[in-house]
């Protein structure tokens, strides 16, 4: 894909392939816009994501940090490989990584799927640019407070309650039960929603009389599939799409809803715990169709407003207000704006987001780069 195709006012400003032959790390850093401050993005461990999808996860960065109100622009990596490699090998493709980009001041390291705060602590180490770290190194531990499933939580209940629903008692499937979905689970289940389905890579479990979080918990804690929970019906992964539910909540790998199988889905509404994980086409759908979809930047900003703010010395309690204060105030916004205009909650977020980074870019001397895009 030719990516000067896609690059407009907002970026992206850098493109950066780097490879590290001696233990075979090959890895993408797009650095999409810095008008705000230096980018914030994960880095995710992945063995088939391509550059345009780097490049599509580092634009929802630059929304959703500008969406927040942080003082950082957009960006995102990622390593090829497989997630569950052994620690020790990931240990050195993480710091290859940052020794490769030692000098590449635009950009801040932070976890994504198959990263943690331990990966973190190894960045830090190399190059001194990294969020998410331990509590032993003054961090803010995203995966042990749940962060991202907090904001999704109040992005949840803001939704709810502009329609006149109510979350107790409400039907909730999660799409990947991983650090963010098992959270999310935990905090809509503590607010009294039912959680009747999960799933992660091996397959689904389903109960309409809900599930126990806490077993679910037990079981990833032992490296076990949700597949494993023996007090539901096992069914094929995709076939939670199927599952009809009031909430559904994709938490997982981009582009899972597109245009072949939005059909599928039986939900009023959707709140996207994953980056990009439905396609414009599908959310048109959605749309037409009266269902609500809260768009990923503005539902799981949870994250980086927690690791935003671990990095300008920020306490784990004040960023828990911070998320839970920033998430439904630019939910209800979000929500008003695509109702007076009536155009998809996207386009509503976009356009709120798209005003904060013009203004930003205004106060600079280039408005992001000089010429054109830097591909390197």
């Amino acid at each position: 894909m030719d990516l000067f195709n896609y690059a407009d006012e907002f970026g992206p400003a850098k493109i950066i392939h780097i490879y590290e032959p001696s233990v075979g790390m090959k890895g993408i850093l797009v650095v999409d816009n810095v008008a705000m401050g230096p980018s914030i993005g994960g880095v995710r461990i992945a063995p088939d994501v391509s550059v345009e999808e780097c490049f599509r996860l580092a634009r929802a960065m630059t929304f959703k940090n500008a969406a927040a109100g942080l003082p950082h622009g957009g960006g995102k990596m990622v390593i090829y490989g497989d997630p569950k490699m052994p620690k020790e090998q990931k240990e050195q493709l993480m710091r290859a990584a940052a020794a490769s980009l030692r000098y590449e001041d635009d950009y801040i390291f932070g976890p994504d799927m198959g990263t943690n705060e331990e990966c973190m602590a190894w960045v830090r180490d190399e190059n001194g640019r990294s969020v998410g770290l331990p509590r032993e190194l003054g961090g803010i531990p995203l995966d042990e407070i749940g962060a991202t499933g907090w904001g999704i939580l109040h992005a949840t209940k803001v939704a709810l309650h502009q329609q006149n629903h109510s979350l107790t008692g409400a039907t909730v499937a999660i799409q990947g039960f991983g650090s963010v979905g098992k959270h999310a689970a935990r905090f809509l289940a503590e607010q009294g929603a039912k959680i009747i389905a999960a799933n992660d890579s091996r397959g689904t479990i389903y109960n309409p009389k809900g599930l126990n979080i806490m077993d679910l918990f037990k079981l990833k804690e032992e490296g076990k599939s949700v597949f494993e929970y023996t007090g539901g019906t096992a069914m094929d992964r995709d076939e939670i799409i199927d599952i009809e539910c009031d909430i559904w909540i994709p938490a997982a790998r981009p582009d899972v809803i597109h245009e072949d199988n939005v059909h599928r889905l039986k939900t009023r509404f959707i709140v996207q715990g994953a980056n990009i994980p439905i396609t414009l086409g599908a959310e048109k759908i959605l749309f037409e169709k009266g269902v609500v979809s809260i768009p990923d930047f503005i539902a799981n900003a949870g994250g980086v407003i927690c690791a935003a703010m671990e990095y300008h010395g920020a306490t784990a309690r004040a960023a828990s207000q911070a998320i839970e204060e920033k998430i439904s105030r630019n939910t209800e916004k979000v929500l008003e704006i695509s109702r007076q205009k009536n155009i998809l909650p996207r386009e509503a977020a976009i356009e709120l987001a798209s005003e904060r980074i013009k203004k930003a870019m205004s106060f600079r001397r280039w408005s992001l780069f000089s010429s054109a895009p830097d591909f390197i």
